[in-house]
Formats: structure tokens, sequence, C-alpha cells
């Protein structure tokens, strides 16, 4: 595994362990340009958890599975273009371009898979 991809799977899996954890307002040591940033990480977070909770159960691993990855991946999308947009650090902006890139992939071979095994939601 890539250190990259290490470093993003360690992230997703806190990012799962402890949703309620997450802070809402920026640690005291971290500093916002111009308050740009934070309101719109924060936003699409918000995006994504309303998205996974209003997903039903199908019965079906595989199915919830990838319907509940799609808002997940969806706010990666989001929060990458933010760092794109506000973010200075060399290193976390290639980071941002890499998601984007692998994020979008993945998201179209889910919308593929879910066309081909599992029925439209109502």
């Amino acid at each position: 595994m890539s250190p990259t991809r290490r470093v993003l799977t360690l992230m997703m899996t806190a990012f799962f362990i402890a949703p309620s954890a997450r802070l809402r307002e920026p640690p005291s040591h971290v500093r916002v340009a111009e308050g740009f940033g934070w309101t719109e990480l924060m936003a699409s977070m918000d995006r994504m958890d309303a998205a996974m909770m209003s997903v039903k159960p199908s019965g079906t691993t595989d199915v919830d599975f990838v319907r509940l990855m799609l808002p997940h991946h969806l706010a990666a999308l989001d929060t990458a273009r933010t760092e794109l947009l506000g973010g200075h650090d060399p290193q976390m902006r290639r980071l941002a371009q890499e998601m984007i890139v692998d994020q979008e992939s993945e998201i179209q071979l889910m919308q593929l898979w879910l066309e081909q095994h599992a029925p439209m939601e109502p």
C-alpha cells in the first residue's frame, strides 16, 4: 500500500470511528486564512452525513456498502476541491489532486456497479 493510500485509510478510519467527535470549530492552534475553508469543509461533511443517513438498508451488504460509499466519496471530492482553492502546502494540494482523480474513478465504478446489481431506490 502506498504511503498516500495508508494516510488516507487512517484518516477515513478515524473519520468513521468517531464522527460525533468531529469538531465544528477549528482547534485554537489552527489558523483559517480569512475565514475560508473551514465552513466549506464542514458543510461538505454535513451534506455527506445527511446523505448517508438517508440510505435505506437493502438487505444486501454489497449494495449498502456502495450506496453509503457514494456520498462519502462525493464529500472527498468537495473537501479536496476546497483544499485546492484555499490550501497552500504543495504536498497537501498534490494529495487533493490525486484524491479527485481516484475518487471520481471510484464513483464511476460504483455507479456502474449499482446500475447492474441493484434496483433503483424509490
